[in-house]
């Protein structure tokens, strides 16, 4: 399939390594295919060993020069970085859609969110300060400074192809970092038009390198690699385990953004409007396919069926189909393993008692799409009520009391990011500081921003990106004791 780009030059579909488009050393390739239709947009080279190899060590030369530049210069090329996106937005949100399968007005949303880093991160380069610390004798001084980590290899989910890659980037190339850089297989294209971008801008080659394909082996090499000396991940916490492990050999520092399981609580106090509508964007934003989306609706009793009513008139108002296509709000997923996942969590919850409310026209049901769904009934021995969803799927679980939700909330290994309505100050302070959680709504479903640090705590990972914290994760703290000051 072709997609009607303005600048077709953006489609790219080889690797990016030290400045250079280059194919696989085999010739090898592997399809980019669009989830809504099943149509191919690309062959990508199929990189493997070799050619992470030749990355990493484009990335290790090119980093003296990017560590010296002047942190003014790296935050004008950031900064026409993101004007430069700002200016494809249009083309970069319709290879987004057709690789990811979001509406497009989600993929415009996605691009002006990604681009929003390296504007930030262009301002933050130059605030990467030190300290001069209080010595114990009068002939000694003591400075504390801080330096880009090195190389970084960052690896990235389909869900979010743009903004993933693009909080990384920004933040370690504001460091002083270079980077070597492995997108999902699924959706690449949008990663080599960040490489296209920032290489009109003036990057030197070198401290960008983006190459897909043999997961495993690019994988290996990343983890393994002794001048790859910092690994950031994004996506499941098994594989987030696997690589963390994978990374003690040589030590390096990892920070993981990983699975989530967010409570989504409504207190009989909330405004059942508001909390409506930040259940329909935090649940149902990109098919339920986002690591911070509602994954169990805590509804205190005296209001449950109100908020269920009121909720499944809301999943009425989506239509259903490619994303690409004008009026659509709610596109496919993936590829149909997320499909059968999802109908399998749906399926153990209806056999265990609950019942299904469903809303719209399934386009294509040999596709990848599900519809947006509610399930009632819901109890905590469901699977819907321990696991991850990953897909649009609203379990409705009744509560209490106060208690009662923060314990059914905090119930989950994981950590990443909790929601909850309420109009009560002091309940409001109560639920935010006894929620295990690294980030909390508060009578708002959408809570990302590039200001804001975004992470989270127990097996939701370690780390922050974005907001000031955000360069912590790639600079290394270097003390310096200077004596003989008064001779």
């Amino acid at each position: 399939m072709t997609l009607a780009l303005t600048d077709n030059t953006l489609l790219r579909h080889k690797a990016y390594i030290n400045g250079t488009w280059v194919e696989a050393s085999d010739k090898d390739t592997l399809p980019v295919t669009n989830p809504a239709n099943g149509g191919v947009i690309a062959q990508v080279a199929r990189c493997g060993t070799q050619e992470t190899r030749a990355a990493i060590a484009a990335a290790e030369t090119a980093l003296p020069l990017w560590r010296a530049k002047p942190a003014r210069e790296r935050a004008v090329l950031l900064r026409n970085l993101y004007q430069l996106m700002m200016e494809h937005q249009e083309d970069l949100a319709q290879i987004l859609t057709a690789e990811q399968g979001k509406p497009l007005a989600e993929a415009r949303g996605e691009i002006a969110y990604g681009a929003s880093y390296f504007e930030w991160f262009g301002e933050e380069a130059k605030r990467v300060y030190g300290d001069t610390i209080p010595a114990a004798t009068k002939d000694k001084r003591i400075v504390v400074i801080k330096q880009g980590v090195g190389v970084v290899a960052c690896i990235t989910p389909w869900n979010f192809p743009n903004a993933m890659l693009s909080r990384k980037m920004a933040a370690a190339l504001a460091a002083g970092c270079t980077l070597v850089c492995k997108p999902a297989s699924e959706t690449p294209l949008s990663a080599f038009a960040i490489a296209e971008l920032a290489d009109r801008v003036g990057i030197p080659a070198g401290v960008i390198n983006i190459l897909a394909g043999k997961t495993a082996e690019i994988g290996e090499e990343l983890t393994s690699n002794p001048s790859v000396r910092k690994l950031t991940f994004t996506g499941s916490t098994v594989v987030g385990k696997e690589l963390m492990a994978a990374c003690a050999s040589t030590v390096k520092k990892t920070s993981m953004e990983l699975g989530g399981n967010a409570p989504f609580i409504v207190f009989d106090d909330a405004d059942l409007d508001a909390a409506v509508a930040g259940a329909i964007a935090s649940k149902y934003r990109n098919a339920g396919q986002t690591c911070v989306c509602a994954n169990r609706f805590l509804i205190q009793e005296s209001i449950h069926d109100a908020f269920a009513e009121k909720l499944a008139q809301a999943i009425t108002q989506f239509r259903i189909g490619d994303g690409s296509q004008d009026g659509v709000n709610f596109g496919p997923l993936i590829n149909q393993r997320a499909v059968t996942d999802v109908n399998n969590f749906i399926s153990d919850a209806v056999n265990k008692g609950a019942q299904a409310i469903t809303a719209g026209k399934n386009p294509d049901p040999d596709g990848n799409f599900v519809l947006p769904t509610i399930l009632t009934h819901v109890t905590e021995e469901m699977e819907v009520f321990r696991k991850e969803i990953f897909g649009p799927v609203a379990p409705l679980i009744k509560f209490s009391t106060e208690e009662q939700a923060l314990r059914m909330a905090n119930d989950t290994e994981y950590g990443l990011a909790a929601y909850f309505y309420s109009r009560d100050i002091g309940r409001i302070w109560r639920i935010s500081e006894g929620l295990e959680y690294g980030m909390i709504g508060i009578n708002e479903g959408i809570i990302s921003s590039e200001a804001a640090p975004f992470g989270g705590v127990k097996e939701s990972g370690n780390g922050r990106e974005g907001s000031k914290y955000g360069l912590d994760d790639y600079t290394e703290i270097k003390y310096l004791c200077l004596g003989g000051i008064d001779k």
